[in-house]
């Protein structure tokens, strides 16, 4: 049986050396115009069939060998039960026989529950043989590389660690510095809004559209009730405080000029006539006896008292 195998492959290594011999030479006919359509067929030669009937029978004693179990783990079991579909009320698919091969889900679910059922019956057959299933705890492996090489995966991964963490860093920075701009816009905005809002509100006092003086709190809700205020105050008849005070200051308005003319009504009014303030007599008195009252004395008589002192 092994000489025929010997055989074969030696055939094989013979024919490929002639096949890489014979296409420098197919090279060369080719050249020379001596190679023509249909001269060169391949020809399929039929495949040699080995029948080891040694070999397949050794196979097969190694089969048939009686070993314990502990040698051999096999286990023939069916799928375990199909949880899921009993609490749902449904058929499983391959409890009766029945399994489309051609369904991925199906064909991998059962499979799966194949396993389950095998460890539920390997398991005890394990602890009854006395084979460990768990790692104890104090179970130290032997390291298959050394630790200088352990020491340089650490380095590059505590780097990768340090880089993505800078990176993060960065990342939130621009996010802070985008939210901050954003912030200081807003307040911005505020700002004049607020601004826009006192000075509406001043003009508006300064036309006499409102009485409040709110708007100087510099509060929003008092800057609106001002505003409230103002349009509750426009239908109000009469004048603003402003208008009566230029009123009093400068008049109602109307014709300025001729304004101390007599009229005929005044003319005749001889009521509030004084015959002695008329004819200046009262003053004349008035003022004679503050002269002798406060009258200076004369230089020489000033001297005289200075000459005494």
């Amino acid at each position: 049986m092994e000489s025929a195998e010997e055989d074969s492959l030696h055939d094989q290594s013979s024919e490929d050396e002639a096949s890489e011999l014979s296409d420098g030479q197919l090279q060369e006919a080719f050249s020379k115009g001596l190679l023509k359509p249909g001269m060169n067929v391949l020809v399929e030669k039929n495949k040699k069939l080995v029948n080891n009937v040694e070999g397949l029978k050794q196979c097969l004693a190694d089969f048939r060998k009686d070993l314990p179990w502990v040698e051999r783990l096999d286990m023939t079991n069916l799928p375990a039960e199909d949880v899921v579909s009993k609490t749902e009320m449904k058929v499983s698919a391959g409890t009766n026989g029945e399994l489309d091969a051609d369904d991925d889900f199906q064909r991998e679910m059962f499979f799966y529950r194949q396993g389950q059922a095998t460890v539920l019956e390997a398991l005890p057959l394990l602890k009854v043989h006395n084979i460990a299933t768990k790692r104890p705890d104090d179970y130290f492996a032997e390291m298959a590389k050394s630790d200088q090489q352990m020491q340089k995966i650490r380095q590059k991964l505590i780097t990768k660690q340090m880089i993505l963490e800078r990176s993060e860093k960065a990342k939130k920075l621009r996010e802070q510095r985008k939210f901050g701009k954003k912030v200081q816009t807003e307040v911005i905005q505020k700002r004049q809004k607020e601004k826009k809002a006192m000075m509406s509100a001043v003009k508006k006092y300064q036309k006499g559209m409102t009485d409040k003086l709110d708007f100087l709190e510099g509060d929003r809700k008092a800057s609106k009730n001002s505003s409230d205020g103002s349009k509750k105050a426009l239908p109000k008849k009469g004048p603003n405080p402003k208008r009566k005070y230029k009123d009093q200051k400068f008049g109602f308005g109307g014709k300025k000029s001729g304004k101390k003319w007599n009229t005929k009504e005044s003319f005749n009014d001889v009521s509030g006539f004084r015959a002695k303030m008329a004819h200046d007599k009262g003053a004349r008195k008035g003022k004679g006896g503050n002269k002798n009252k406060n009258k200076r004395p004369g230089k020489s008589v000033r001297r005289k008292m200075k000459g005494r002192s």
